[in-house]
């Protein structure tokens, strides 16, 4: 059905200015200062933004859905997870697929494309885990990216598991380089992280809050170090996920100062929330457990600042949800058991809003630009990220009036707890649309099921 937008003002990561957007179709077809409904096709459906931002559809670049984990899976599916997605007003999502070391790279993609063809809600692409590197995997890592793929994830994390060695790290950069792809990391150092846990549990220190004392942020910031050597010496490029401190960001500036070709993540959790989480008493702690973990409370005020002067570049979630009762209580007796993530794909948007946009921290443009604009340009997202004639007709109409609280009892998402239970959010999506067709109002799900499609990447 064709869509019409009247009085809104629209903000993308450049832009300010109010006018009327008519969708034709699945993109954006007119922009005025004002569009007469009369002129438009028969039947169309007209929303007024009066007092409403107009925002190009958000985009998470870094989240887990699928996910077989320390010896459980996460708890949302496409369906539920897209359906959050819509309603916290993101419309594309980027997984990351983790393929076990056996697993064959061409079969792990068909398994996590499978879970979400038909299903998802929202539009999606993935970036391919790398774990192994022979000449098996090789070839069909060539594969998977003539289908479209054009990002690889790679962990120097989960020794033993999910982590690459140096040799494999060395060949899949040289891969990406060779193929124009970018090489999406996680950076820690795997043999220290295991060394601290050892050490650790050893002593007897066995509960949520040593999680973060044996990967403190020198394990980080070496990790960084490490890619950058290494994306510098085969010339690739490089995407450094959930960068959670100041150290980290500084070795990946020094990076970039030499010519290296890297963007910097930060996500949610790391911005909003601290170590002091992970210590509450009773267990409570085990709901904040995520990797790299959350930080001192100083290291927020620095991570805004980097945020602020666009040295990082995006905003993501690293979703990752599991259960408190029945998941994460699986590491009572270690911590290194308890399954890493904090669930938060539908809380971004309003929580980045309000302690970002709404505090100063960041302005409206900084806003759209690590939530949506940035991610769309590093990651080839065709059509997506900005307002414009001739680009996807995602948009998110928000309401700055809008004033709520967060509750995992209303929340969309499958887990039962949110990290975020009881915090006031200032604004919310009024509607969302993905490729013209409203998908969200007012903070319930309302679109097509299975509406979503694999995005064409440049």
């Amino acid at each position: 059905m064709p869509l019409l937008i009247k009085n809104g003002r629209i903000i993308t990561a450049t832009d300010d200015y109010h006018a009327d957007l008519y969708c034709a179709g699945p993109v954006i077809t007119r922009i005025d200062a004002a569009i007469d409904p009369d002129s438009c096709a028969p039947g169309a459906k007209v929303i007024d933004a009066a007092g409403k931002y107009i925002f190009p559809g958000f985009i998470d670049p870094h989240v887990h859905i699928y996910l077989p984990f320390m010896g459980t899976y996460a708890k949302d599916t496409w369906e539920t997870a897209s359906r959050a997605a819509l309603v916290g007003g993101t419309t594309s999502l980027i997984e990351m697929i983790c393929p076990a070391k056996t697993d064959e790279p061409l079969a792990a993609f068909e398994t996590w494309l499978s879970k979400a063809k038909g299903v998802s809600a929202c539009d999606y692409s993935f970036h391919m885990g790398v774990t192994r590197y022979d000449d098996l995997a090789e070839q069909q890592l060539r594969d998977i990216v003539k289908r479209g793929i054009r990002s690889f994830k790679v962990f120097l994390a989960y020794k033993g598991a999910l982590g690459v060695d140096d040799r494999e790290l060395y060949h899949t950069l040289k891969l990406a380089k060779e193929l124009g792809v970018i090489v999406t990391a996680h950076c820690e150092n795997e043999t220290l992280v295991a060394e601290r846990q050892a050490e650790l549990l050893a002593a007897g220190k066995t509960g949520p809050e040593w999680h973060e004392p044996s990967r403190p942020v020198r394990v980080e910031a070496e990790g960084v170090h490490h890619l950058l050597s290494f994306a510098e010496l085969t010339g690739a490029e490089v995407y450094i996920v959930h960068t959670s401190c100041d150290e980290a960001v500084n070795e990946a500036l020094r990076g970039i100062s030499r010519g290296v070709r890297a963007s910097i993540e930060v996500v949610l959790p790391h911005l909003i929330l601290d170590k002091t989480s992970a210590e509450k008493p009773g267990f409570e702690g085990a709901k904040y457990i995520m990797s790299p973990p959350l930080r001192d409370r100083h290291q927020q005020d620095r991570m805004w600042s980097h945020l602020r002067s666009r040295a990082v570049a995006t905003v993501a979630t690293d979703h990752a949800p599991f259960d408190f009762e029945t998941q994460k209580t699986m590491g009572r007796d270690a911590f290194t058991k308890i399954p890493n993530g904090i669930p938060s794909v539908e809380d971004r948007i309003n929580l980045l809003y309000t302690h970002g946009v709404c505090t100063g921290r960041i302005d409206l443009h900084t806003f759209v630009d690590a939530a949506s604009s940035r991610a769309a340009r590093i990651f080839g997202l065709k059509g997506k990220g900005t307002i414009a004639v001739g680009a996807d007709a995602d948009l998110v109409i928000y309401d700055p009036a809008f004033r709520g609280k967060i509750s995992a009892r209303t929340h969309h998402m499958a887990t039962d707890y949110s990290a975020f239970e009881g915090w006031e959010i200032k604004g919310r999506p009024s509607a969302v649309t993905v490729r013209g067709v409203i998908m969200a109002r007012d903070g319930q799900f309302v679109g097509p099921p299975g509406h979503g499609r694999l995005i064409p990447r440049e």
